[in-house]
């Protein structure tokens, strides 16, 4: 049984994107750590209630709520949802990100991009935007945003990803160098290949052959779980690493150092 967590007793975690193979798995961290949780969802409302009902089930509350992360307005009201049910967020963690391909650059689209763009970068910017206050008033809080580990490598076929994901990574670490003196953290946790969420559905849109060399590059020779990156992201949210901020975490077995 998961450690119960005092820093997790009172108010709850906002999950965006916490419907997903890897969100869920961070929902579900956060609940046996003894978190209630507030997770978003865009479409997936079915999974969205399949986690409320597991959280459930381990004795911790939860909510549901829709939201597509481009509209400031539907990020908000996932805040409100929080700040209604459970009083306060003491952590926030963005799991999000829209679908996207395996593309060379020369074969990206203008509209392509800003899809892409819109949808991750400036999605996480609101959600920043609409939970920063609450957090200051609060004193104390944490951020932790699920990146890609390819935002060192620049990988080939992977742009749409990784740009994205450092604008990103950027983004949360200007929050940890501003926030700090109000007791506010924010760290970045970056996936390789893992098989859960829109990464797995990506890889395996693409021959056999992709998948073996992908596999070949990770000196750890296995795909990751969704629970490799909840663990980390458990971290990251506890007191645990009460002294640690700003950084991007690699969960990618190794794959970063190909």
């Amino acid at each position: 049984m998961a450690e119960q967590l005092e820093e997790f007793s009172k108010g709850a975690a906002l999950v965006y994107g916490g419907s997903g193979g890897i969100g869920a798995e961070i929902c579900r961290s956060l609940a046996a750590s003894g978190s209630n949780v507030v997770l978003t969802y865009f479409s997936k409302s079915t999974a969205a209630d399949e986690v409320v009902k597991e959280i459930e089930a381990m004795g911790r509350k939860a909510v549901a709520v829709q939201v597509n992360v481009e509209d400031p307005v539907a990020v908000k009201k996932a805040v409100d949802a929080a700040l209604e049910n459970f009083g306060e967020i003491h952590s926030v963690v963005y799991a999000s990100g829209p679908p996207l391909e395996f593309l060379y650059i020369n074969q990206i689209s203008g509209a392509e991009w800003s899809r892409v763009i819109n949808a991750d970068v400036n999605g996480c910017f609101n959600v920043v935007e609409a939970t920063l206050p609450h957090l200051r008033a609060r004193g104390k809080g944490n951020y932790v945003g699920i990146i890609t580990a390819a935002v060192d490598r620049a990988p080939p076929r992977d742009i749409l990803s990784a740009a994205p994901k450092a604008a990103i990574q950027m983004l949360l670490r200007g929050v940890a160098r501003e926030e700090g003196r109000n007791g506010i953290r924010a760290n970045m946790v970056g996936p390789g290949y893992i098989e859960a969420g829109l990464g797995l559905a990506t890889v395996h849109d693409h021959t056999k052959d992709f998948v073996e060399r992908m596999m070949r590059a990770i000196p750890l020779k296995r795909p990751g779980r969704a629970s490799d990156i909840a663990d980390v992201t458990l971290f990251l949210l506890s007191d645990k690493s009460s002294y640690v901020t700003g950084v991007s975490i690699p969960v990618a077995g190794g794959l970063q150092l190909s």
